[in-house]
């Protein structure tokens, strides 16, 4: 090779070592804009609202007096979706997940599901309200209740679950599959005993991204007919006095229609007290949506922090 063919050839590798510096640097200023603008628009919500955190901001329903509105029936209507969405999205994502990947063949079927899968993901949240509109609203008859929205939440996120569990166990290595065979395990236990510890972690951070998305979704609860304006809780499933729990002198015991009456409970939620008070005329409401808004990251915040706690738990001491 000639001097000239290796001058040539130098001066295309820091040509393109250039070219990577450029993108680099242009990847961390555009990184660094997006969180100055995101940091910013927090802390102007957060001083706007913090004024208006207090305990009885917790504790009171909506009102036409904004020194009087709480967020007592839409914090209580959030949580309880986000249970009914957890139970109903996460069993079923994950075995989902699980099937796909462990248990069915690599065919056209397989394909045909993978790439329908993936692109539920990115359906718009709306087109799930309306599919529940009519299936859970009018086909099935759950009416306009905290299960119907809880159901149709756990639509939305399940794509996001599935895919994220397919992921996290298909970055397992082979080799501790092929050691938990070799010792006699079946195919369940090799999933369940070796798999699933080491691939916990990742499917936890997707269902916690999954919900993350959940708990600040609008249109679809608006769609199956969420409340802008509740002064009543759903309930209770509990006795207000001793033993508490909803005994009663034949079987089965206990009273599963008090135990289970808050499914069927007209509701409210976060973003949807934030947008009633926004769309009010007064200031003063302003400063209630910004309290609002506070609280809902907060929630979202504990969310994940506790997703990484768990995920540190699970993986501490995991070595493969």
């Amino acid at each position: 090779m000639s001097q000239e063919q290796l001058l040539t050839i130098q001066e295309d590798i820091n040509r393109r070592k250039l070219i990577n510096q450029i993108f680099a640097i242009v990847g961390l200023v555009v990184i660094l804009v997006a969180i100055f603008i995101l940091l910013a628009l927090i802390v102007y919500m957060v001083s706007s609202g913090i004024s208006r955190i207090s305990p009885e901001f917790f504790t009171s329903f909506p009102s036409r007096r904004a020194e009087k509105a709480g967020i007592m029936s839409a914090w209580v209507g959030t949580s309880l979706i986000m249970l009914v969405t957890a139970l109903a999205a996460v069993p079923i994502g994950v075995a989902s997940g699980i099937y796909l990947e462990e248990y069915s063949r690599k065919n056209l079927l397989a394909d045909f599901i993978e790439i329908n899968v993936t692109n539920l993901a990115g359906v718009p949240s709306i087109v799930y309200g309306l599919l529940a509109l009519g299936l859970f609203v009018y086909e099935l008859n759950l009416g306009r209740s905290i299960l119907s929205a809880g159901l149709t939440l756990a639509l939305l996120i399940l794509p996001v679950v599935i895919v994220t569990t397919r992921e996290a166990l298909r970055a397992i290595p082979n080799h501790l599959r092929e050691a938990a065979y070799a010792l006699g395990a079946s195919k369940w236990q090799m999933i369940w005993d070796h798999v699933l510890p080491y691939s916990f972690g990742s499917i936890l951070t997707g269902v916690i991204i999954g919900l993350s998305r959940a708990i600040g979704e609008t249109a679809p609860v608006v769609t199956i007919g969420a409340l802008v304006f509740i002064r009543f809780l759903p309930d209770s499933p509990i006795n207000s006095e001793f033993p508490y729990i909803p005994f009663q002198g034949e079987f089965p015991y206990l009273n599963i229609q008090q135990l289970f009456a808050w499914l069927q409970s007209e509701f409210t939620v976060m973003p949807i007290q934030m947008f009633t008070w926004v769309s009010r005329p007064e200031r003063a409401f302003e400063a209630n949506a910004a309290a609002a808004g506070t609280v809902l990251i907060a929630m979202t915040l504990a969310m994940n922090g506790i997703a990484i706690y768990l995920r540190y738990r699970f993986r501490k001491g995991l070595k493969w």
